[in-house]
């Protein structure tokens, strides 16, 4: 094998993620883990009984169809119509994918060539940073600096070269809770048209906002054609484990997305499909009802967070907060959440792993609130002891 490393040097750097050592630290030290994004209490029972009875009527036991089953094709289409205005032919231009992830390497492996560009929100989702780097593309970010975290157009015009290829978007923005405005999204959109841009926008948080209103830029003139939205539905039913996500965009781009898709996973979850296709139709009760529950989660962590001595960005959006932890007389968010499951029994994600530049993102931290109110609690009480 010679001395070359095993691993391809695009993914040097990218080992286990944060997200896996910090669970694991969550389980060997016994700690609640607020790292990691997802609930501890499953979605509807009517939807996890769809599920089960696609199961046993053997809907989906065998390969289902490449671009997803008809039904759940009809239901996304459906959905993007009834939450944003927007129409999309279910046989063209609606994709299912395993989970957004595989939506996001799929139209990044699809759509870029080595040397392109692509712009990115930072601090961005460790998937964007590892997928661009396998496409052989080059990552600029466009930095959300504390504490408003906003994007800035004019920064965003200056970041733009002849290898410019792409825009990577993310509303509601993970890990910092930022919904973009309409006129943050217009100006965005202005840039893109006028730079013959394509855009791929990860939109898994839709559902998930709180006194902000999600706007898909897909709506706003000039970017129908020229953007891939991508969504799924874990976060907003709570069955992250079923890994069904979607891409709706244009015949063309969703053809070249599903080029790439094929050879990843082929298909996947076949009788969630079913389930997730039911869960797309619920009423808009349910809904409502998710977002004022999280609401409520969030003010509890928030508030929690604040007595325990933490600088904290209340987020319009997700279920994360972000926190700095320099008034608690720390600097690095890396060496504070790895010892803070030993000080008081709690597990958090240090920011810094979503930043090109470590020290934008040095002294914050992630926690989750998609949690039980009881855990919560207790966790907000172990806080304190900091």
């Amino acid at each position: 094998m010679g001395t070359r490393p095993l691993l391809n040097r695009r993914l040097a750097g990218m080992g286990t993620t944060i997200f896996a050592e910090m669970s694991a630290l969550a389980t060997a030290t016994g700690s609640i883990n607020l790292g990691q994004g997802f609930p501890d209490t499953d979605g509807p029972e009517e939807i996890r009984e769809a599920a089960v009875r696609a199961l046993r009527e053997g809907r989906g036991n065998q390969y289902p169809p490449g671009p997803g089953i008809p039904e759940l094709r009809q239901a996304i289409a459906e959905h993007q119509q009834r939450f944003h205005g927007l129409a999309y032919d279910p046989d063209t231009e609606v994709l299912v994918t395993a989970g957004a992830t595989e939506a996001i390497a799929a139209a990044l492996l699809a759509l870029l060539e080595p040397g392109d560009e692509v712009i990115a929100l930072e601090p961005f989702y460790d998937s964007y940073a590892a997928c661009i780097a396998m496409a052989g593309a080059v990552r600029v970010p466009l930095t959300l600096r504390a504490p408003h975290f906003r994007p800035d157009p004019d920064e965003l015009r200056a970041l733009i070269t002849p290898r410019t290829r792409l825009l990577l978007i993310n509303t509601p923005h993970n890990p910092t809770g930022t919904v973009l405005t309409a006129d943050e999204l217009a100006a965005i959109a202005a840039i893109a048209v006028e730079h013959d841009l394509l855009v791929v926008t990860d939109e898994v948080y839709e559902h998930l906002v709180f006194g902000a209103t999600h706007h898909p830029i897909a709506a706003l003139p000039g970017m129908r054609e020229r953007t891939v939205a991508i969504s799924s539905a874990g976060k907003t039913f709570s069955f992250t484990g079923w890994k069904v996500g979607w891409v709706t965009a244009t015949p063309a781009l969703v053809a070249a997305v599903r080029t790439a898709k094929q050879y990843l996973t082929y298909v996947s979850a076949g009788p969630f499909q079913y389930a997730v296709a039911e869960a797309l139709r619920l009423p808009d009760a349910y809904f409502d009802t998710l977002r004022a529950d999280l609401s409520r989660k969030r003010d509890l962590l928030v508030d929690g967070l604040a007595a325990a001595g933490f600088r904290v960005f209340a987020p319009e959006g997700t279920y994360f907060v972000t926190t700095d932890i320099t008034p608690l007389g720390e600097k690095d968010g890396i060496e504070f959440c790895r010892a803070l499951p030993e000080r008081c029994g709690v597990v958090a994600i240090p920011n810094a792993v979503f930043y090109d530049d470590a020290d934008a993102g040095r002294s914050l931290i992630r926690f989750t609130f998609c949690k039980r109110d009881d855990v919560l609690q207790e966790a907000v009480s172990r806080l304190r002891r900091l």
